[in-house]
């Protein structure tokens, strides 16, 4: 890529990170109804003819805004590929698998818990969107599942329960709902929920 070509593509990238800083932060302030886009496009400092070139409409934009929120950066990378996860695939123990699985998923929750409420709202004005919301739980749900397979074949996890049981308590424990309950509105800062989460989550999976 020549130099011009370069700074062109890393000008977008810039452009494309502020409309998606924008609408993350208009929608969790006023909804995703309540959110034009000629709002996003003053508040990223960019005209609205650049938001619908590059998103198409408000929908699509929601829906790379998700991707982005739980990823965490812009790269396409999906979450049981990140290195948090497969750090804690990777130990030794069931101990230390869910110590480090719970860090990573309060990690993920801190970024992305409020947007999927916004989601869960707007699924209800707009019914092209709940797939959206349902596609989210199914993935969510993968990656527990998952981590719980691996969690309950490791030394120190309780014996006889099933990897179905303890992705439940993973799914239920480490979800957004439960995160903005504590963080949000009884005033928990996230170490404070991660600590309880892994507490309460090694009693019921763990000898």
């Amino acid at each position: 890529m020549s130099p011009v070509n370069s700074k062109q593509a890393e000008k977008a990238r810039q452009t494309r990170k502020r409309v998606l800083t924008a609408a993350g932060e208009l929608f969790v302030e006023h909804g995703y109804g309540a959110t034009t886009l000629q709002q996003i496009a003053e508040r990223a400092d960019v005209a609205v003819q650049t938001i619908y070139f590059v998103f198409r409409n408000k929908r699509t934009l929601l829906k790379e805004l998700a991707d982005v929120t739980v990823a965490g950066d812009d790269e396409p990378v999906p979450t049981m590929e990140r290195p948090w996860f497969t750090a804690a695939m990777a130990a030794p123990t069931a101990e230390e698998h869910l110590r480090a699985h719970v860090a990573g998923a309060v990690s993920v929750n801190a970024r992305v818990s409020a947007l999927l409420e916004v989601i869960r709202t707007a699924a209800a004005l707009e019914p092209e969107l709940d797939a959206l919301r349902r596609t989210g739980d199914e993935q969510r749900y993968t990656v527990q599942h998952t981590a719980a397979q691996a969690l309950m074949a490791k030394p120190g996890a309780r014996p006889g329960l099933t990897a179905e049981h303890a992705a439940d308590l993973l799914y239920a424990t480490l979800g957004p709902e439960m995160y903005l309950l504590l963080v949000r509105d009884r005033g928990w800062s996230a170490g404070r929920f991660a600590d309880w989460a892994d507490a309460s989550l090694r009693s019921q999976l763990l000898q």
